[in-house]
C-alpha cells in the first residue's frame, strides 16, 4: 500500500531507501542512526558520510545501503524540540519532503521513515506523527512511491485521547467474541454517494465488484486517481482491479474503497457483499472500522491510527 505503518527493525526493511534520523555532523550516533551505521557497515558507511558532512537541520542527502536490505539511506537532520515555537515544525516537515523528493530523484519505487526527532531529540510523539503524516500523505497525493513509517513498538504512534475514548466506547457496546451470524448494519445516512445509489446496486445483484466499484467512482465524478489515492490503494492493484472484472479483492481493500467513497454502512456492506465479505461484530477490525464509517469519519489515515493501536491489519492495498 502507498503509505503504511509497521513495527519493524528499520534496518531490516527492503525498501530502495530507509532514512537515517541523523546528527548534521553525520557522525554515528545512538538510537535509530547507530542500529543503521552498525546494520550497513560503521567504518565504509561514515567514510560515505564524511564526504557529505555537514548539513543543516532539515536537509537531506543520500549514501549507498552498503551491507543494509535497501539500496540507499537517506540521511537527514530532525529538529532538537525546544518548545515548539523555535520553527520546529517546518524543519521536521522539511526532513520528510525532502527525503522524499530526493528518493524520487533517485527513482525509489520505496521508502522506509523513523518518527524523526521524536526520541533524544524531544519532539512529542503525536505532533511527530502528525507531521510525518501530513508530509508524507502530501507527497503521495501526486506521486507513486510506497512509503513505510517504522516503529519498534505500538507506543510510538500516540492516538488522540478522545477519539480512542469513544472507540473504546463503541468497541465495548457492539464487539462480541462469538457471533455466529455476520452483522449487517444498514445506515442511510452516507456522505459520499446519495441513496439512490443505494437502490441501484440493489437492483443489480449480480454485478460483480469491479463493475460496481467502478460504478460508483463514476457516480462521484471524480477522477480515479483521486479515489485510489484516497484509498490508500497502490495504483497498480487499481489497474488490476479496472481490467480484469473476475478479480477478487482482500476485505480490507474494499473496505478502503468504501471509505474513500464515502459510503454509509448500508452501502459498503453492499459493497462488501460483491466480493463475498460483510461486517461482523465478531471481528475487532470490523467492529471499528464500523465505527469511523457510522460516524462519518472517513481519513483512512487517522483510521490506521488507530488500526495500528489495536494490532489491526490497516487498510489499503498494493
Amino acid at each position: 500500500m502507498p503509505f503504511t505503518i509497521v513495527r519493524q527493525d528499520i534496518t531490516k526493511m527492503k525498501t530502495d531507501a530507509i532514512v537515517n534520523a541523523a546528527n548534521t555532523s553525520l557522525k554515528m550516533g545512538g538510537g535509530v542512526c547507530g542500529a543503521i551505521f552498525s546494520a550497513a557497515g560503521a567504518d565504509r558507511l561514515q567514510s560515505l558520510c564524511d564526504e557529505l558532512a555537514p548539513i543543516k537541520t532539515g536537509d537531506a542527502v543520500i549514501t549507498k545501503g552498503l551491507e543494509l536490505p535497501a539500496k540507499y539511506i537517506i540521511h537527514t537532520a530532525g529538529p532538537v524540540y525546544r518548545g515548539g515555537n523555535q520553527g520546529e515544525e517546518a524543519l521536521l516537515r522539511a526532513c520528510y519532503t525532502n527525503s522524499l523528493a530526493l528518493a524520487a530523484e533517485y527513482k525509489c519505487e520505496s521508502i522506509a521513515f523513523p518518527l524523526i526527532s521524536s526520541g533524544i531529540y524531544g519532539y512529542p510523539k503525536a505532533e511527530a506523527l502528525r507531521v510525518a503524516m501530513d508530509a508524507i500523505c502530501g507527497f503521495i497525493s501526486t506521486n507513486d512511491m510506497d512509503v513505510s513509517l517504522v516503529v519498534f513498538d505500538k507506543g510510538a504512534v500516540s492516538v488522540n485521547e478522545e477519539l480512542v475514548e469513544a472507540v473504546d466506547r463503541y468497541i465495548d457496546e457492539n464487539y462480541f467474541e462469538e457471533d455466529t451470524i455476520e452483522t449487517r448494519v444498514y445506515v442511510s445516512a452516507g456522505m459520499g454517494l446519495p441513496d439512490e445509489h443505494l437502490s441501484d446496486l440493489v437492483d443489480n445483484l449480480e454485478e460483480p465488484f469491479s463493475t460496481a466499484l467502478l460504478r460508483l467512482i463514476d457516480a462521484t465524478g471524480k477522477k480515479d486517481a483521486e479515489i485510489y489515492q484516497r484509498a490508500n490503494i497502490d495504483r497498480r492493484l487499481f489497474s488490476k482491479i479496472r481490467t480484469d472484472m473476475n478479480y477478487t479483492p482482500s476485505k480490507p481493500t474494499v473496505i478502503s474503497f468504501a471509505i474513500a467513497l464515502e459510503l454509509s454502512l448500508g452501502q459498503t456492506n453492499d459493497l462488501l457483499e460483491r466480493a463475498g465479505f460483510a461486517l461482523s461484530h465478531s471481528r475487532m477490525f470490523d467492529v471499528i472500522v464500523e465505527y469511523f464509517i457510522a460516524n462519518r469519519h472517513y481519513d483512512i489515515f487517522r483510521i490506521n491510527e488507530v488500526l495500528f493501536s489495536y494490532d489491526q491489519p490497516l487498510l489499503g492495498g498494493q
